[in-house]
């Protein structure tokens, strides 16, 4: 099989926000308790913060991480996480059906991010709360001082503001499983006048207002129009979220959704300019895709479990564990998120550790790196610069989502200043190798060329606390250059990272 790849030096989509790579923490499962938090493990910091977690966090090196939700946040009092953790009110959290002991707060939450190397990137609670608790949260976030929430933190032991400059305004609030639950105009309006009283205390803040939990909500798009049409004027992001699913373990059908995702994008994109021009309007609102992942290898088992287990504090909950397919998945959202990423300005991969996370850990034990692990470490140290416009002539395959979806799936960045190109590409053909022409022009020579791959016989392959490396990239021999010509090798159902120096 074969294909055709150009890349031209003077067609490009947009240069890439870093942000594009963030993640995402929620006071969920043991994504905070045993997993960036575990006060007695050997690896322990000063503030109770796993350092074999901290070290695996900044080899993906995400920019952001956003926090604490979520559905938790619906429900959640952003003041019961300050003062003494022993004063701290242990509360029910509504959304997961356990006990949380607001050990972990806004403090403990700043020094992990600090340590990581992410910039915090907060919500806040429009479910069960209103602007005034918004407004004082900021305050006590970004204020330097002389008021009375900036003073109570400093009181609380930190004396310099955070300067978070990233807030959610809310989460899911299209879902009626949320706290809070609200109609689009209903929303609209709380976002709006929330996002006015932040713009009063700084202006320079950007906002992210919530459009549709998923594509299949009855409520889409109608929502994002209602919504935009409500808050255009004062928010500079809408978020959108989708998890990918793979129950009926076809894999063609399954690494097909990316097409979905990008007919998503492309859907809210046209609605954010029909609502521009509606409104005659300079501001550009973009996409903060904020929460994605695969999502379902646990999924109704963890269910049925919430229904009876009562309050627990911390379990084991969506602890997908994922294989070598997911690697695939992965790497095509990725390659999505790059080739919208004129309008996608942030992602968060949903979620960070433990809860389908892309790392895992023992409680006192060791932490290690699950298979979607390294197509997101990839994309994150490598996909930075300017995403390329790509011709792509690839033989196709008709799916239930879309139809005409390219075999060889593909994405590429140019960095200027570092003098390289680095494709993502993925090859959905379970049997047949694509051999690759790759044409480049107005670049200048190529000097040399790398090839990373991740591939495994086995698509149900995982990685363990025991078997840690039975997935992962390993040099691949697929990419050449001969007489100025650069072919690669793509292997059936394979994930290839490919880079050029020029």
């Amino acid at each position: 099989m074969k294909a055709r790849v150009t890349a031209h030096e003077r067609y490009s989509i947009s240069e890439i926000d870093k942000r594009l790579y963030g993640s995402f923490l929620e006071h969920l499962g043991r994504a905070v308790y045993t997993g960036i938090y575990e006060p007695d493990h050997p690896t322990a910091d000063a503030n109770g913060m796993r350092q074999d977690v901290i070290d695996l966090v900044k080899e993906i090196d995400t920019p952001i991480c956003r926090y604490p939700g979520g559905n938790f946040v619906s429900a959640y009092n952003w003041e019961d996480g300050i003062g003494p953790k022993k004063d701290r009110p242990t509360r029910l959290d509504l959304a997961w059906h356990t006990s949380e002991s607001n050990h972990v707060g806004i403090h403990e939450f700043a020094d992990w991010a600090e340590a990581a190397g992410t910039e915090m990137m907060l919500a806040v609670n429009l479910g069960s709360r209103d602007l005034d608790a918004a407004r004082n949260f900021v305050e006590y976030v970004n204020h330097p001082g002389g008021s009375y929430w900036s003073d109570l933190r400093k009181s609380n032991g930190r004396a310099d503001p955070w300067d978070v400059k990233l807030w959610c305004l809310g989460n899911e609030m299209d879902g009626p499983w949320q706290v809070g639950h609200k109609s689009a105009v209903e929303y609209g309006h709380l976002a709006n006048e929330t996002a006015k009283a932040i713009r009063a205390f700084d202006n320079s803040l950007e906002l992210v207002v919530c459009g549709s939990s998923h594509s299949n909500m009855p409520t889409y798009p109608q929502w994002e129009s209602t919504v935009l049409d409500a808050t255009y004027d004062q928010v500079d992001h809408i978020s959108l979220h989708m998890y990918f699913e793979n129950y009926e373990k076809n894999t063609a059908e399954f690494l097909a959704l990316s097409e979905k995702l990008d007919a998503y994008i492309g859907t809210v994109s046209g609605i954010i300019d029909y609502v521009k021009a509606k409104k005659r309007s300079k501001r550009n609102v973009t996409i903060s895709f904020d929460e994605w992942n695969v999502w379902y290898h646990e999924r109704e088992a963890d269910q049925e479990r919430m229904k009876n287990w009562g309050w627990p504090h911390a379990p084991v909950l969506l602890e997908d564990i994922y294989n070598f397919e997911d690697v695939l998945q992965v790497g095509c959202i990725l390659n999505t998120f790059i080739r919208r990423s004129d309008v996608v300005k942030i992602a968060c991969i949903a979620q960070l550790v433990n809860v389908i996370a892309p790392i895992m850990t023992a409680p006192g034990g060791g932490a290690w790196r699950q298979t979607i692990f390294y197509p997101f470490m990839l994309a994150s140290r490598h996909g930075r610069g300017t995403a390329m416009q790509l011709s792509v002539d690839s033989p196709t395959y008709d799916a239930s989502v879309a139809s005409g979806v390219k075999y060889l799936d593909v994405s590429g960045v140019h960095d200027a200043d570092a003098g390289t190109l680095t494709f993502f590409i993925v090859n959905r053909h379970g049997t047949e190798e694509i051999e690759t022409d790759m044409v480049l022009e107005g670049f200048g020579a190529a000097k040399s060329v790398d090839h990373t791959l991740i591939q495994h016989d086995d698509l149900e392959a995982v990685n363990t606390a025991d078997k840690p490396h039975n997935v992962e990239p390993r040099p691949g021999k697929g990419a050449s250059l001969a007489n100025g010509k650069l072919t690669v090798k793509v292997p059936p159902y394979s994930y290839s990272m490919v880079r050029v120096s020029l």
